[in-house]
């Protein structure tokens, strides 16, 4: 891991527009140390897809909203991709980000036995933002977003991934790690280092 942790990619003066996450088993917990209290002027919207029961409604903008400065919501279908925003992707569907920049939600069949799927969320949003996309891939217990980060990475975006030492399932990072190697793998609290200087206005 030593080799990827010291890569000497970079991320600041990059321009990203936008940051996509994905997590599965643990995400909650995981989530909460990477997101907690951003800074005041964070400038990206932040998309996040937790693997969650289909049957049951989500109740993440209400959890996470008191933790951050930024506004909190649900993606909704045909809604514009907002700055200084974080979406939770709704149970049941899909969520995708078109070329125009706006949501779409779709009923199509489940992708690692999940819906949202995290490989859905990141293919789209690596088609609309190239390489100003950076991903984040979590805990995880099964194989959902490993390809889809991988196309990140092919579009020119910023990839990075939880370590899987540390993570609290390790099969999602494993997988990704076996698909490309990313441009950092870093144990959680490195990585909330790494998440703000993604924005430009906090970059070194």
């Amino acid at each position: 891991m030593s080799a990827a942790r010291s890569s000497e990619s970079s991320t600041g003066g990059r321009g990203f527009e936008a940051v996509v996450i994905g997590a599965s088993a643990g995400g909650v917990d995981a989530l909460m140390v990477l997101l907690a209290d951003l800074p005041a002027g964070w400038r990206l919207p932040v998309v996040a897809v937790l693997h969650l029961p289909e049957a049951h409604e989500s109740r993440l903008p209400e959890v996470f909203a008191p933790r951050t400065r930024m506004t909190v919501r649900e993606a909704r279908d045909k809604a514009p991709v907002d700055p200084a925003t974080l979406y939770f992707a709704a149970p049941g569907y899909h969520l995708s980000i078109e070329n125009d920049r706006r949501f779409s939600l779709s009923c199509e069949p489940p992708l690692h036995w999940s819906r949202p799927s995290i490989d859905v969320l990141m293919a789209s949003a690596a088609d609309a933002y190239g390489p100003a996309l950076a991903g984040l891939l979590l805990t995880g217990a099964n194989e959902d977003g490993a390809d889809g980060l991988a196309l990140i990475h092919r579009a020119g975006g910023f990839t990075a991934v939880q370590d899987p030492d540390e993570a609290q399932s390790p099969t999602m990072p494993r997988a990704a790690l076996a698909r490309h190697r990313p441009d950092r793998i870093l144990p959680l609290r490195e990585l909330r280092e790494l998440l703000l200087k993604l924005d430009s206005a906090h970059a070194p």
